[in-house]
């Protein structure tokens, strides 16, 4: 999950007001939400689709088969993670079309690094998987935009989970343990179906602190990626035990 800021700590408030709302009618308020929203979903998706047509192509192209076998491979695996981290630490410094550009790149060296699914599982099971994690993930991204209970408490536990999925999965590298890798990819589905919930809240919240501002571009790439990571996390887990392999 990317880290960006959470408006649960921003001081945007006078008095206990929304100085970022102050004077402005609710329903421009709640077209401009709905704009937000739109924004960071078309390139949540645009990101999602890009990484696929990548993966599939570079599979399909024979080198993928070739370049996951050799030190490349590394780096196609980490780039990734690389630029995360710039994102969130560096997102204040960055111009908004330098974090949009960063996005893409993100997005197209995933899909060389999720490549290797298909040749791992049948098209046909990833396909299945894929509009399972969708179907998923739009029910509970809608839950977390429209439920009025706060979610903010979850995200520590949350946090937390996902710290201790990683050490799990780092153990059983060495252990190999098949009954502790499906409960890992249980666990793992679980972990991010709540993170997409708690997630698209905080980015609904964080709008009332963003709107007509600088930040606001900068803030719709962030949530991007941050519910890009939970969904392609989701259906990797998902994969994992669903998945048929060739």
């Amino acid at each position: 999950m990317a880290n960006w800021q959470d408006p649960q700590g921003t001081t945007g408030t006078t008095g206990g007001v929304n100085t970022a709302t102050v004077g402005v009618p609710r329903a421009a308020r709640d077209v401009g939400l709905r704009s937000y929203m739109l924004s960071v979903y078309n390139y949540m998706a645009s990101g999602v689709l890009l990484t696929g047509i990548v993966a599939m192509l570079f599979a399909n192209s024979g080198y993928a088969a070739q370049v996951m076998r050799t030190p490349l491979a590394w780096l196609i695996i980490l780039a990734p993670l690389a630029i995360v981290f710039a994102m969130s630490f560096g997102m204040n410094r960055m111009q908004t079309s330098t974090l949009k550009g960063l996005f893409w790149g993100f997005a197209t060296l995933m899909g060389l690094s999720m490549s290797t699914i298909f040749l791992v599982y049948t098209g046909t099971s990833i396909a299945q998987t894929f509009f399972a994690t969708a179907a998923a993930y739009l029910g509970l991204s809608l839950y977390g935009y429209t439920t009025k209970r706060d979610l903010s408490g979850f995200g520590t536990f949350l946090i937390m989970g996902v710290v201790g999925l990683l050490v799990a999965m780092l153990i059983n590298m060495f252990m190999q343990s098949t009954a502790m890798a499906l409960a890992i990819n249980v666990i793992g589905v679980l972990l991010f179906a709540g993170l997409t919930a708690y997630d698209t809240q905080r980015i609904k919240s964080m709008y009332a602190y963003v709107a007509g501002t600088e930040m606001a571009g900068k803030a719709v790439v962030m949530a991007a990626l941050t519910l890009y990571l939970d969904f392609i996390n989701m259906f990797q887990f998902l994969l994992s035990f669903m998945g048929n392999r060739r």
